[in-house]
This record gives structure tokens, sequence and C-alpha cells, in this order.
């Protein structure tokens, strides 16, 4: 199989999918491979079992990294990615579960003590909520933030700016606050054609007007006066100046 992936290569033996598909059993949602790697949706209440059991009898000895994706048309808007690291077979496996915004994902800081960061950058992009981790702070994100940056209805310019207040001496926090030429806008592309004139394009001829047509240009160096005898005669005015 082509791996396309940018991490050093790995391997994925033949029939791997299967074996971690008929040892996990009824908690598999569904299963595919992806460039090269192994895809195993679970059951979210059955996630630590899960990984505890690929890192102990399939020898997935790390976890590399938790990642979170949104959907937000889906009733389980969020996807949490586990993604392990066999360092004795050289392969990849991912482990993904679904959550919604008020269901909590058990923590599977017991397995790996390196996902209490990992599952805080999650709950501090997306939301998701990592139940039985014993800190789950902010971890990217400044103190007092509102919102989850990565949802995607989260607005790009947050709720809240912060500058530095010369009467107060300090760092203070505003809500966003837009000039109205940001306010006014439509998301139309130019090229699909809005419908309003677009700054500059009131110099263009209006739809419809004749276009000019070629400049004319002379045939020959005769018609504007040029050739050898021109040059010359403006070679002997110009020896008659100096």
């Amino acid at each position: 199989m082509t791996v396309i992936h940018s991490a050093p290569k790995f391997v994925t033996p033949e029939g791997l999918r299967e074996t971690l598909v008929a040892a996990l059993g009824d908690v598999v949602v569904a299963s595919r491979e992806e460039h090269g790697e192994v895809v195993i949706n679970v059951q979210r209440a059955a996630i630590a079992d899960v990984l505890r059991q690929l890192r102990d009898e399939h020898d997935y000895q790390q976890m590399m990294e938790i990642a979170g994706a949104d959907y937000p048309d889906r009733a389980e808007r969020f996807d949490v990615v586990y993604m392990l690291l066999s360092l004795t077979r050289n392969s990849r496996i991912i482990v993904k579960v679904t959550a919604a915004e008020h269901t909590p994902v058990p923590t599977i800081t017991g397995l790996w003590p390196n996902a209490g960061w990992l599952e805080r950058e999650v709950y501090d992009m997306y939301g998701v909520v990592f139940e039985g981790n014993p800190d789950l702070r902010r971890i990217l994100t400044d103190y007092g933030f509102e919102g989850h940056p990565f949802r995607k209805d989260f607005p790009l310019t947050g709720y809240q700016e912060l500058r530095y207040s010369e009467d107060e001496k300090r760092v203070v926090y505003e809500p966003v606050k837009l000039a109205q030429d940001f306010r006014q806008f439509d998301f139309m592309s130019p090229w699909e054609g809005a419908d309003y004139v677009l700054p500059g394009d009131e110099k263009a001829p209006p739809p419809g007007a004749p276009t000019p047509g070629t400049p004319k240009a002379t045939e020959k160096p005769a018609d504007t006066g040029a050739g050898a005898a021109a040059n010359e005669a403006a070679a002997k005015k110009t020896g008659e100046a100096k």
C-alpha cells in the first residue's frame, strides 16, 4: 500500500485492521484505512479500555497526540482523535470517539500522563470536557478568555480584545468593536459578479459600450518624416548649434 504521510515511514501489517477490530469487539463503531493508517471509531464510554488493550496487548506503547475536529451539523459535533505509535512494530493507528458540547469523554491520564496536557488543549480549543482529568484548565488561551477558538461557529474576531490602558496603567479587556467598514460585507467574489460597483470599476466603460478599435500606426518611416535624410539634417542642426 502506498503511504502518503509527512511523518517518517511506517508500516501497516497486512490484516492489521481486521485483527484489531476482532480483538476490540462490539465497542467498534466503524473502521477503515486511510493514507496507509488504520482508523477505528469506538464507543466513547469505552475509550480508556480500548486504548489500554491496544497498549498492553497489541504493543502500541506511545500515545503521540490527541486532536479535535468540529462538525457543527452533527448531533455529536466533535471528534476526539487519539494517535498511537508502536515502536516495536513501527506502526501507527488512529482511534476516534465522538462527543457533543456537554458530553464528557473519559480521561486517559491514567494510561499516559502526557494526556493531561493534550486533553487540556482539546478542551481549550473546542470545549470538549474530559471526565476525570485532574487539572482541566485552559492551556493555550489567555486568562478570562471566553469561547473556544477552534469551533467553526466561533467568530474570527473573537468576543473580546485587550489593550494597554494609560489611564489604568494595566491591560484591560473590552468587547470587540469593529469599524463600520468591516461590518458591511457579503462574502461575494468579484469574479462571480457583485451587485454593486467595486472600487475602481467606475473608471471602466459601461456594459455594452463599443470597444476602442486598433490604434492606427504608420506603415513606413517616410510617413513620420524619419529616415536617413532626416537624421543628416538633425545632425547638421546639432553641429551648427555647438
